[in-house]
């Protein structure tokens, strides 16, 4: 039997790792290398926030107080957000971007796998139609670090420039808490460390192919986005993701 709370603070983070990366990817609108690419992140995007609405929408419903997906996305301060530090990494150049992509996608495509099987059937019912568009999204992202990474020696330094830069990032993504043990334990959610060997494998896979060195699986890991603790960058990023709803409380078109 899963308490409402436990299970709100699981959704919590699951809406937020896909808001803030589909805010993210599109602050790149109007502004992507190549027209296909433009598109392509736009849609990305577009997947990642309607998954954000499920899951935050539900998330509200357990609450009970009158939040909405609205407020929780809108009316939240930086920590109060669960989402894992890799994702609020700004773009950068456009390698930045496509590393904090493929990273996040092979763990998101293992975590959806476990999700759609939850004792939740409303988790379960989410799981399933994301990982439709989480498929899409590691077949891309995996793609473009092979194209980049064995591409020319600009693309390629810069590839593996950010792949050193985000790597420290990427190990909270594993890091099982309190509340993925209690989701885990219920039933309606999983332990995040079962999932780092095949998430591992699968990023080397691809990062070789691409002529890119993986850096050391112990290297030591930046933790802390889920459970609050954010860098700068966040907030900055809800400072203009926000600036509408906080300027004007209520307001409806």
């Amino acid at each position: 039997m899963s308490n409402k709370n436990d299970t709100y603070a699981y959704l919590l983070r699951l809406g937020d790792n896909a808001l803030v990366l589909s805010q993210r990817l599109g602050e790149w609108c109007g502004k992507g290398p190549a027209l296909e690419e433009d598109m392509a992140l736009t849609n990305v995007a577009l997947d990642l926030l309607g998954q954000a609405r499920l899951w935050l929408s539900y998330a509200a419903e357990l609450a009970g107080d009158g939040a909405d997906e609205d407020s929780l996305a809108y009316l939240r301060d930086a920590d109060q957000f669960r989402n894992v530090l890799l994702l609020e990494q700004p773009n950068g150049n456009y390698a930045d971007t496509v590393v904090r992509q493929f990273f996040f996608d092979a763990w998101h495509a293992l975590a959806l796998q476990q999700l759609r099987v939850s004792q939740d059937p409303r988790i379960a019912e989410i799981a399933d139609k994301a990982l439709k568009e989480v498929n899409y999204h590691l077949r891309r992202s995996s793609d473009l670090v092979v194209r980049l990474g064995d591409g020319t020696e600009i693309s390629r330094n810069r590839m593996q420039a950010a792949v050193d830069h985000l790597w420290p990032y990427s190990g909270e993504m594993f890091d099982a808490d309190g509340v993925d043990l209690a989701a885990a334990a219920a039933g309606y959610g999983f332990d995040p460390s079962g999932l780092r060997t095949e998430w591992l494998a699968y990023v080397r896979e691809v990062l070789e192919e691409g002529t890119l060195k993986l850096p050391s699986p112990e290297a030591w890991m930046q933790k802390g986005g889920k459970q609050g603790r954010h860098t700068e960058h966040l907030s900055r990023m809800l400072s203009e993701m926000q600036i509408l709803q906080r300027s004007h409380p209520g307001a409806t078109w």
